[in-house]
């Protein structure tokens, strides 16, 4: 109180009992607040009270549960614990209602503005102005008629930019001080993030679940998906290339896909920060249910330059290597897939691929064909899961011009035409329409094709592919899929092992995957950490190669493209893997409390047993039975360690 006066009276403070963030925060005041102010400004009411709350919706929502806990461990306490947003201003108080009278006299409430520039130093605006945790106590406030009040605040970051959006802060009269409360705003910003990187997390996987259809369909345009914090986070096979052109032919020599932003202004795109040879009319937004989720960056394809197969656009060097050592994998099971593989390339008989989804049975059929006597044709790829009826039936057909409403002038060359001379390759064939399937049955009995509204067939000589992660006997006896086209493109069947029998496989994979991504990106390979790898081998990969290559990418954007560790894997891989029992269930909520007992027990005893047991209230013999009984008997020996 002594320095504030000298201070007040532009004197040296001389004092070591001021701490340096409070003389630098009186001096930012000074000239600016009135010291002797003893509130905040009249809190805002009304519509503008409205707009407040409605521009933080989203901030509330995810500090609703810290925010409603406070109300039962700050009762009683003395204390309130206040939400504001980025610029101070106060959102939610929640605590001990016997303060209300006194936090209302200071205007401790909605609506109010506790930044430096309005209050003076105070725990909320100080901690916004300098960015991290501060308490401050009693006269280091710098307006006079707040100094009765000792307040703990921390800011909160949005997860992905690290930009404050916020602050949480715990505030009482003077006689409530206590050092833990700074570590309780601290830890409350915390759990409000946590909150809000699961939301966004939540929100990418919707919005990349949307838009797959839209990545992985055929055509010539560059596509790139940026999230709702405008960051790209996926994008096709065009896109790095289109953009390189794009950018060359205006100019932007350097401009790369991760440089790219996608500005937002309440919830509407402001294209104004993006490079000016991107037009806006290529901005689409992506919107669910009145959610914003994003948006899509279309690059059109601008050349006129047929598309090439993927073994003429590989290097010379690469051209003369064996296809299947592309294939990443030494995994006993993986090898025999390869080893038959090589076997069935050499014949033109039709192979079905069988495995789960994101197996790599595109990257087999893409080798098969390379490796083959029709290496040199075509490869044309057609997702018969990605189309409707109609649309697939043109797509493979082809048709006449005026065929139909719409149909492009001069007619269009069907996928089957297309792939004449070289290899068609139909993934998850177990999705085409029952009603479609003669059609192409009778394709491949007799090499010919009509095209839609066309009367004379076209020659045609392919071998095909398939591809399938469903049991297509099994459909064929229920009448799903027809048993005849099933025995044509089942002439000889080459089964993909999943991600989880061939873990082994998982550093190689992650290296190979991330060596495209960095390439992608134009950005060096990350390194990974052995505790990300021992991590990723313990998840079950459900979505086998595919799911680690969107992990992957997720983490490698997330990083930066700096080193890859355990904390930029998503929380759900994180987690450690559920306990199983002796029937091969995870153990319920009860048993895995009871795990947890022993555990601290037996901690605490430092391994001893016998005295485990007596401070458990029970039997050293029953001692024994639980931990057989909870799967710790095998890690006894490292218990008592």
């Amino acid at each position: 109180m002594s320095s504030w006066d000298r201070f007040m009276k532009g004197q040296d403070t001389g004092s070591d009992a001021l701490r340096r963030l409070i003389d630098d925060s009186w001096r930012r005041c000074h000239g600016a607040v009135d010291p002797g102010r003893n509130s905040a400004p009249d809190p805002v009411m009304g519509d503008a009270l409205y707009d407040l709350l409605t521009d933080n919706d989203e901030l509330l929502k995810a500090s609703s549960g810290v925010i409603a806990a406070a109300r039962d461990f700050l009762f009683e306490t003395g204390t309130v614990m206040v939400l504001t947003d980025a610029t101070g201003g106060v959102l939610s108080v929640e605590g001990d209602n016997s303060l209300r009278d006194r936090t209302e006299a200071i205007h401790l409430m909605p609506g109010a503005n506790w930044s430096e520039q309005a209050c003076g130093t105070n725990a909320i605006g100080t901690a916004l102005e300098i960015g991290q945790p501060i308490q401050i106590h009693s006269a280091e406030h710098y307006c006079s008629g707040i100094k009765r009040w000792s307040c703990s605040a921390s800011v909160i970051r949005e997860p992905s930019s690290g930009a404050i959006i916020g602050a949480i802060d715990i505030s009482g009269l003077s006689a409530s001080y206590s050092r833990h409360s700074l570590s309780l705003a601290i830890t409350a910003a915390g759990r409000i993030e946590n909150r809000l990187a699961q939301r966004d997390l939540k929100l990418r996987y919707r919005l990349l679940d949307h838009c797959l259809d839209r990545l992985r369909a055929p055509g010539r345009d560059g596509i790139i998906v940026f999230d709702r914090t405008g960051a790209p986070i996926k994008t096709n096979e065009r896109a790095a290339e289109l953009m390189a052109e794009l950018a060359k032919s205006h100019g932007d020599h350097h401009m790369a896909i991760r440089d790219l932003t996608m500005p937002w202004r309440k919830g509407r795109i402001a294209p104004e920060n993006m490079p000016g040879w991107i037009d806006s009319d290529w901005i689409e937004p992506v919107m669910l249910d009145g959610q914003r989720l994003g948006a899509v960056l279309v690059l059109p394809d601008r050349s006129a330059v047929v598309r090439r197969t993927a073994q003429r656009d590989l290097p010379a060097a690469e051209q003369c290597r064996d296809p299947f050592d592309r294939l990443i994998g030494g995994a006993p099971s993986y090898r025999e897939a390869v080893r038959r593989a090589r076997v069935l390339a050499k014949s033109p008989a039709p192979v079905l691929l069988l495995g789960e989804t994101g197996v790599g049975k595109d990257a087999f059929a893409q080798a098969l064909h390379e490796s083959g006597p029709q290496a040199d044709g075509p490869f044309i790829a057609v997702n018969c899961g990605g189309f409707s009826r109609e649309l697939l039936t043109s797509e493979l057909f082809g048709y006449a011009e005026g065929a139909f409403t719409g149909a492009r002038r001069g007619g269009m060359i069907g996928k089957i035409e297309a792939a004449n001379g070289g290899t068609l390759f139909l993934d998850e064939i177990g999705e085409m329409p029952l009603d479609l399937q003669p059609h192409l049955l009778r394709v491949l009995e007799s090499n010919e094709v009509y095209r839609i509204g066309e009367n004379a067939p076209r020659k045609v000589k392919l071998r095909l592919i398939a591809a399938t992660n469903r049991d297509l006997r099994t459909a064929a006896a229920e009448g799903a899929f027809r048993m005849d086209l099933f025995y044509r493109i089942a002439v000889t069947t080459l089964e993909l092992p999943p991600l989880r029998d061939r873990t082994e496989d998982l550093p190689k994979l992650a290296a190979h995957l991330l060596k495209q991504i960095g390439k992608r990106y134009d950005s060096p390979i990350p390194e990974t950490s052995p505790e990300l790898l021992a991590l990723l081998a313990r998840h079950d990969w459900p979505g086998n190669i595919r799911e680690l290559r969107n992990v992957l990418e997720g983490m490698f954007l997330e990083s930066g493209g700096g080193p890859l560790g355990p904390e930029h894997l998503p929380g759900d891989l994180r987690q450690p893997a559920p306990q199983l029992g002796e029937d091969g269930a995870p153990f319920t909520p009860l048993q895995q409390a009871e795990r947890e007992t022993i555990l601290a027990a037996i901690a605490r005893n430092r391994g001893n047993l016998t005295s485990a047991a007596r401070d458990l209230g029970i039997a050293k013999s029953t001692l024994y039975v639980r931990l057989e009984k909870l799967g710790l008997k095998d890690g006894l020996d490292q218990l008592r360690r």
